[in-house]
């Protein structure tokens, strides 16, 4: 299909999403930024303890994304999405009443906190299954574009926003307010119109979930871009790791100094979001595919230089490039998912998609391992052989040879029909 001169038009409905999805984003980022700092400076917890909760806090991807994409393909996605939304503004309202009360306990604090990420992963899994209904098949690398600007802007000032709210005004009004944005995303998802999808058969939940899994791992195309996910998430946890303290020892980096270098990761993945529209125009579409693990794998490149050359200039240069060429990534492949994938398959789909998020701890534990015995200077030099291998996968695959986005298929059609 031929590209238009100009940025499709995208519907008021899907709009509603997209402001929704910002919302939603940014109570979570909030959320997830204020728990730990109330835990030390509020409860007193150590590091470990802290651990623990971070745990709790990412658990619920791992446990419940594959049981949400099973809703997303035998329900409303809609009325998931809204339900899920209205479960992490119930349980950051629980917090809010026992911060109120005085009876705020790290246990309480983990409790209500998964169940409010748990609200996260059905919203997250449910909004790109929700798209390919809203908007046409020529606008949805537009919308994904709108939907992941969204997501990078709460990433990067949802943390900062949460600090100054914790550090200034109190816990209270973080939980508050971020309780309020899962509010209004609620109200935003009731004024969507969601066409009626024709109702699955229902089978036992183990085959629908073999069913989604199969389709991914048997996709030549979808494959490959998993296992690429997989590998990149592994290889961007390991550097995330042990960068801060690489970073004060041996490029003298203050506090400012480090948040300042890690938040050009952030910059990145907005210019990144803004800029993909106009990318996806001009180069193949399987070109653009291929340009964010080769960017990760350049991105790795620069951080492991600065061993050689330890410069500040050089880190932000790096995680620069490991925001702004892998959302083109993000972006790209679930346009990708969107278009291969039958409608009633898109919830499971998508969950198994979160899943490669599972390779996050790995490559924390990985960091933590290598770096303790051999120093970071050789995880960033693993990480350089890591993205590598993510990017060879992806380059070697048929994902990088296709010339234009795929045809949309129907819930009939279980082979690509693309160029």
């Amino acid at each position: 299909m031929s590209a238009p001169d100009n940025a499709p038009r995208l519907p008021p409905t899907f709009n509603r999403l997209a402001w929704s999805n910002l919302a939603a984003q940014s109570a979570e980022q909030i959320a997830l930024a204020a728990a730990p700092i109330v835990a030390v400076l509020s409860l007193g917890v150590g590091e470990g303890r802290t651990g623990l909760l971070q745990t709790a806090l990412t658990l619920p991807f791992i446990l419940f994304a594959i049981p949400a994409g099973l809703l997303a393909d035998r329900i409303s996605r809609r009325w998931l999405m809204a339900g899920s939304e209205a479960l992490r503004a119930a349980a950051l309202l629980g917090i809010l009443m026992l911060i109120w009360l005085d009876l705020l306990t790290l246990p309480l604090l983990a409790l209500f906190g998964f169940v409010a990420v748990c609200g996260t992963v059905a919203y997250s899994v449910a909004a790109p299954a929700l798209v390919p209904s809203l908007v046409s098949p020529s606008s949805l690398p537009a919308a994904n574009a709108r939907i992941e600007l969204a997501r990078t802007v709460a990433f990067a000032s949802g943390p900062a926003l949460g600090g100054v709210l914790v550090g200034w005004l109190g816990a209270a009004p973080a939980f508050g307010f971020a309780a309020a944005l899962s509010v209004m995303a609620v109200v935003l998802l009731s004024g969507i119109y969601e066409p009626t999808r024709v109702p699955a058969p229902r089978r036992r939940p183990l085959q629908e979930i073999r069913e989604g899994a199969t389709f991914v791992l048997h996709h030549p195309l979808l494959r490959p871009v998993f296992v690429t996910q997989f590998i990149f998430n592994t290889g961007s946890f390991l550097v995330l790791a042990v960068f801060v303290p690489y970073a004060v020892r041996r490029l003298g980096l203050s506090a400012t100094g480090v948040g300042t270098t890690l938040s050009m990761y952030g910059v990145g993945m907005v210019v990144g979001a803004l800029s993909a529209t106009r990318v996806m125009r001009r180069l193949p579409f399987g070109t653009v595919i291929g340009l964010g693990p080769v960017t990760g794998f350049a991105a790795a490149a620069v951080l492991a230089l600065t061993t050689v050359v330890p410069s500040s200039m050089l880190a932000g240069l790096g995680f620069f490039l490991l925001g702004a060429g892998p959302i083109l990534w993000v972006i790209s492949t679930t346009t990708l998912r969107q278009s291969v994938t039958p409608p009633r398959l898109l919830g499971r789909v998508s969950a198994i998609n979160i899943m490669s998020y599972g390779a996050r701890p790995v490559g924390a534990a990985l960091g933590a391992v290598v770096g303790g015995f051999y120093g970071a200077e050789t995880c960033l030099y693993l990480a350089v052989a890591i993205f590598g291998a993510q990017a060879l996968v992806i380059l070697l695959s048929p994902a990088v040879a296709l010339a234009r986005q795929p045809e949309m298929v129907g819930d009939g059609a279980p082979v690509l029909r693309a160029c």
